[in-house]
């Protein structure tokens, strides 16, 4: 089992973002931080993908030497999920700044209580 997980390593270390980003977003009140646990679970899809792309042996797709060629559409998806993860991130940020300018605080049960006074 050991030398199976040393193989296939990138596995390992998806499931530890993967499992980091998805509690960040949980387990956090602050909303800064429930935004770098999104873009830390979207890294690790963006790991899964090309991990899964992987061919060993395989050569590029425009000039293949044997037959056997690596799948360019996996990495041109990850590449489109970079520009709509960093699009959400930045659209998030802005949102954040203009909760806190109209709140003054970033912590969501903070929030809820300010939003059920109004």
């Amino acid at each position: 089992m050991i030398e199976t997980l040393a193989n296939r390593y990138t596995y390992v270390l998806l499931f530890v973002l993967l499992g980091i980003g998805l509690y960040m977003v949980i387990a956090n009140e602050n909303l800064v931080k429930k935004l770098i646990g999104v873009s830390l679970f979207q890294s690790a899809i963006f790991l899964f993908f090309i991990s899964m792309a992987y061919v060993d042996g395989g050569s590029s797709p425009i000039v293949p030497a044997d037959g056997r060629v690596a799948s360019p559409l996996p990495q041109v998806i990850v590449l489109t999920a970079i520009v709509v993860g960093i699009a959400l991130t930045a659209v998030g940020l802005a949102l954040v700044i203009r909760i806190y300018s109209e709140y003054g605080t970033l912590r969501e049960d903070t929030l809820r209580e300010v939003r059920v006074d109004e």
